[in-house]
């Protein structure tokens, strides 16, 4: 019996956040790790830190108005325009492009799918759509994401200060009242601090 599992292959579904592109032309992802420098006094700079910079991802894909959803969006914006709605936007690709402007104006970060890749905690930093005579009924975009690192915070109290080993480096800070400014005087061989 022939072994057929070397020729199924299933690929990843590209995806912004919830919106699939009908076609995907370019994905240009950039994984930095920053490694810090400090000079000494000899030799060459020296290095003792390491840390992997949030991903960037730039997307080039598009949607078209000839698709079935195009086709199916445009009978409903048909209607909307008959009982008096807007008709203007309500195309298939204008719709697709609010929704993209609404995925960025919302600042909450989402998960980008790519044919090689997912991204987790993307924010879209950019989208460009270029619109000439020949991509009138298309939306051709160039997104640009960024991911965001999330960390989770926690207050904590301490405990009180008769219970602290060296409660003047360890308790919290307290109110020392008000201070005054004393002005120091120059002397003839150079500025000397106030007396007191």
């Amino acid at each position: 019996m022939p072994n057929f599992a070397g020729f199924i292959t299933i690929d990843p579904k590209r995806s912004i956040g919830s919106i699939v592109a009908h076609v995907t032309m370019e994905e240009v992802a950039t994984d930095e790790l920053q490694i810090t420098e400090h000079p000494v006094e000899l030799g060459a700079n020296i290095t003792d830190h390491a840390f992997k910079k949030p991903a960037d991802l730039i997307i080039r894909c598009g949607w078209s108005n000839a698709s079935l959803a195009a086709v199916i969006g445009s009978v409903q914006g048909l209607i909307t325009a008959l009982q008096g709605g807007d008709a203007f936007g309500s195309d298939y690709v204008s719709g697709i492009y609010n929704q993209l402007l609404a995925l960025q104006e919302s600042r909450i970060p989402f998960d980008v799918s790519t044919g090689k890749r997912l991204y987790t905690n993307m924010l879209m930093r950019s989208l460009g759509v270029t619109t000439d005579e020949k991509s009138e009924y298309a939306l051709m975009v160039t997104a640009v994401f960024k991911q965001v690192l999330i960390v989770q915070t926690r207050a904590t109290t301490l405990p009180p200060r008769d219970d602290q080993a060296q409660p003047q480096s360890t308790a919290e800070t307290s109110d020392a009242g008000v201070k005054q400014v004393v002005v120091g005087t120059p002397a003839p061989g150079g500025w000397q601090p106030p007396n007191g």
